[in-house]
């Protein structure tokens, strides 16, 4: 780590893509302040990090994936929030509830 000249700012390195980066006073102390450690990553690397964990960034409103099943119970055709493996049995949601 080098110490910027006349401010507070430190250089690091950026675990990613190898580039040096500014730590300015304000990020130090806001990091400070919220009990985090220093970044590891520069600013894009970890705007890209966010983006490759999160499909995006942040919560998606996307639909989760429906699958088409028929229950076990009652029979009738109902969607369920999981691939229907052979052998297991699938419940809808009505009968699911009576069961609990």
């Amino acid at each position: 780590m080098l110490t910027g000249q006349n401010s507070q700012e430190i250089y690091l390195q950026c675990a990613d893509c190898n580039q040096e980066f500014a730590f300015t006073a304000e990020e130090q102390e806001f990091y400070h302040l919220l009990g985090y450690t220093q970044p590891k990553r520069c600013a894009s690397c970890r705007a890209q990090n966010r983006q490759n964990k999160n499909g995006g960034g942040g919560y998606s409103n996307a639909p989760k994936p429906r699958f088409d099943a028929v229950c076990d119970n009652c029979g009738v055709n109902t969607t369920v929030p999981f691939q229907p493996a052979q052998g297991k049995p699938v419940y809808c949601s009505d009968c699911y509830r009576s069961m609990k």
